[in-house]
């Protein structure tokens, strides 16, 4: 098939990659706003050829939409506009209000939300990879509003990639992400900024920074052109979850400043449990 890649960065480039790597592509068509990231996906093969948004549509069967979730609505209406019976899916990590807005399109049918859930610190074609998306989970929204075709073709697209397929309501999809992905990033850059307030030696940052440090503060590389437009996307979830992570910390600190040892252990005990889960 011919598939078109609104938006070649880090998920729209490992989606170009690994759908050519398992056959599923015979033509990877490009659309990029960004010159030197069009340039760059050219230069490394990750697509065939840059066109024109509707040029690209037209001689498509499947249209992926992956840029920062505050333009993806707008993105996906246009799509919607202008195809016939193509497949139109987008990557992006909230999906209340996309979803939303695409109940009201008349080519609802065509569109497929799905949220990948993998991801980098690193952004860019550059960062794009093959051995994205093995091994890892796929959330399609509100899958009973996309025709069977449709869903089918993307369905079988994920699990050729190696996915795990899950199915979810849009509105539950961006509260659970608020709680497992987004309040991750928000930890991290906060832990970030914390340390580059407290040390002021950065030798000493890069000499004892421990493996733990290193692994907890890695999100804080991530990408703000990426992750400011999901806060405001998710922005009333993302500040319930970080409400109740204050409520936490608050309770480390009441800990320490007391000496209560005992409800140090308590909480330090309680967050072990989180092991049943994550194995």
């Amino acid at each position: 098939m011919i598939v078109t890649i609104i938006g070649i960065g880090l998920i729209g480039g490992s989606m170009a990659l690994c759908l050519r790597e398992k056959g599923l592509a015979a033509r990877v068509v490009g659309v990029e706003a960004n010159a030197a990231h069009a340039a760059k996906a050219l230069e490394l093969g990750i697509v065939d050829e840059i066109l024109p948004l509707e040029e690209a549509i037209e001689i498509s069967d499947t249209v992926i939409v992956s840029v920062p979730v505050t333009t993806a609505t707008k993105v996906v209406m246009t799509v919607l506009d202008k195809v016939k019976n193509q497949v139109v899916l987008d990557v992006g990590s909230t999906k209340a209000d996309l979803c939303r807005e695409a109940d009201l399109h008349p080519n609802r049918g065509r569109f497929v939300a799905t949220h990948p859930m993998w991801g980098t610190e690193f952004s860019g074609p550059e960062a794009a990879t093959i051995h994205a998306f093995a091994g890892k989970a796929l959330v399609i929204c509100d899958q009973q509003k996309s025709d069977p075709d449709a869903l089918e073709m993307v369905e079988n697209m994920y699990r050729s990639l190696g996915m795990h397929l899950l199915n979810m309501d849009s509105g539950m999809h961006d509260i659970h992400t608020a709680y497992i992905s987004h309040i991750s990033h928000i930890t991290s850059f906060a832990l970030a900024n914390t340390v580059l307030e407290k040390e002021r030696e950065e030798d000493a940052i890069f000499e004892l920074a421990s493996g733990g440090f290193e692994s907890t503060v890695r999100l804080a590389k991530s990408n703000a052109d990426t992750w400011v437009p999901v806060f405001m996307q998710n922005k009333e979830n993302v500040l319930d979850v970080l409400n109740e992570h204050i409520t936490q910390l608050r309770k480390f600190k009441a800990s320490l400043e007391k000496e209560n040892w005992d409800y140090l252990r308590e909480l330090i005990e309680h967050a072990n449990k989180i092991k049943r889960i994550l194995k």
